[in-house]
């Protein structure tokens, strides 16, 4: 089994700058590809950001190309998704998600998921 926990929400302003925090516990290996999900009031849950352990190159929604960034931590099995210069159509709940290749994860069919954590930008 694997857990996943997300943290690092919160209110910034537009302009502004947060880092996520994705936490993957258990059988790992079992689940090799990691992503970031969003969902905003009222829309469907669209794909941020995507990325192997082995750091093959990461996935990105052409909405936060340039914008965001996502690494991952093999040491602390950490998955980190920095975002720079805040939208406030960027406001959404925000989720982790693992699962065993990258194409499935990008297309939403990772196996586990995180309860998410809520990012407010304000304009």
């Amino acid at each position: 089994q694997v857990q996943v926990a997300e943290s690092g929400g919160g209110l910034v302003q537009a302009g502004g700058t947060l880092r996520l925090s994705c936490v993957v516990s258990g059988r790992t290996s079992t689940s090799p590809a990691t992503g970031w999900f969003r969902q905003a009031p009222g829309k469907e849950r669209e794909f941020v950001a995507a990325v192997t352990w082995s750091g093959n190159m990461p996935e990105y929604a052409n909405s936060v190309k340039g914008r965001f960034t996502i690494t991952r931590d093999k040491d602390k099995n950490t998955v980190y998704l920095q975002l720079n210069s805040l939208k406030p159509e960027d406001t959404a709940v925000y989720y982790c998600t693992a699962g065993l290749t990258l194409p499935l994860v990008v297309a939403g069919r990772g196996a586990y998921w995180g309860q998410g954590t809520q990012v407010t930008v304000s304009s």
